[in-house]
């Protein structure tokens, strides 16, 4: 199934709540949390206590996406604050598997998240064990960057190696999404869709959710 995934890396934090109920009413089918810790990527955001406060708003799933260099001192305390899914990047674990396994102990949903400069190759050893993997099309760290097109041949290539051994795992894409790709994305076999500033850059993230949404519609009903 196609979903929507706002990024509230972009929302307006004075405004928190009311921006997540307005992207839930646009047809938002997760909520995307970024958590970066400043030694990962060159930026620092959100972590357990923002967590909890969106799991008190909103009952759709928390897409939890972790950019840090030590994610397993902290998947406990992110699947405790509320996160339905975590993703790890293979380039912070040195024992992806053992992770994976972790997080869905915890209770979570466990995927992998790969850099625009990591092959795919990287995770073809996890793919029987995770719910899903994130292709960054762009450099993580920042939101508003444009989209990196080399990505869509990843998304392609990823869904080949998906499909060829009947495996569920899902596809999601993250960074640069905006109406003008977001098809293409899809058609590549990208399912799930990571949207912050071309959400809640607009001045209506409702509206602007449901237009993205059914943009992203659209090669299901050629």
């Amino acid at each position: 199934m196609i979903e929507i995934a706002p990024s509230i890396l972009s929302a307006d934090f004075a405004e928190l709540g009311a921006q997540v109920k307005a992207v839930e009413r646009g047809g938002a089918g997760l909520i995307h949390i970024d958590v970066m810790d400043g030694h990962f990527v060159p930026n620092i955001t959100m972590g357990p206590l923002v967590i909890e406060a969106v799991r008190r708003v909103t009952s759709l799933p928390l897409d939890c996406h972790l950019m840090i260099a030590d994610p397993d001192r902290y998947i406990g305390e992110i699947a405790r604050a509320g996160a339905t899914m975590i993703s790890v990047h293979s380039e912070a674990v040195r024992h992806i598997h053992r992770t994976l396994t972790a997080i869905r102990e915890l209770g979570c949903r466990p995927g992998v998240a790969l850099n625009p400069g990591t092959p795919v190759v990287a995770v073809e050893e996890v793919l029987s064990i995770v719910d899903y993997v994130l292709v960054m099309s762009v450099n993580p760290g920042f939101g508003g960057q444009s989209f990196i097109s080399a990505a869509l041949d990843k998304i392609s290539r990823l869904r080949g190696m998906i499909d060829s051994r009947g495996l569920k795992a899902h596809i999601e894409v993250d960074g640069g999404i905006v109406l003008q790709n977001v098809c293409e994305a899809v058609r590549r076999g990208a399912e799930w869709l990571v949207a912050g500033s071309s959400v809640f850059g607009k001045e209506d993230p409702e509206e602007a959710t449901r237009q993205l949404r059914l943009k992203a519609l659209e090669p299901l009903t050629v």
